[in-house]
């Protein structure tokens, strides 16, 4: 599982469902649709209209990977911190029931505003 309190592991820029698609779809269940998807160098997550996954890519190869699966019905709250002028970098933080707070950056061209919207219509 990734740390997700080592903010440093994720800086996130947005990549298109295409790109991780081959990776995620053996994942879903019948009806669940990729809403939107991040990826860092290797590492990448993945909001559906369900929950959200994590991907570490893993070894030197990075054919080994681990999936974590985080449903939106075990958030209980999130916060949303848009990029500033010095401090380019967006950063959303979640709290899950069971596990704690799930932090994520996002570099400056994310749209995190919508990204918060998304994530109230599938948890409020």
């Amino acid at each position: 599982m990734i740390d997700f309190a080592n903010g440093s592991v994720f800086k996130l820029s947005p990549c298109s469902p295409s790109d991780i698609a081959s990776s995620i779809e053996p994942l879903l269940i019948p009806g669940e649709r990729i809403v939107s998807c991040f990826k860092a160098v290797r590492d990448f997550v993945v909001f559906t209209d369900k929950r959200l996954i994590t991907v570490n890519v893993q070894g030197i190869t990075g054919r080994k990977r681990d999936f974590t699966s985080l449903p939106y019905s075990r958030i209980q709250a999130f916060s949303v911190e848009t990029a500033g002028t010095f401090d380019l970098d967006a950063e959303l933080e979640l709290w899950f029931s069971g596990l704690g707070k799930v932090r994520l950056e996002f570099r400056g061209r994310a749209d995190i505003t919508e990204l918060g919207r998304t994530l109230a219509t599938y948890v409020l």
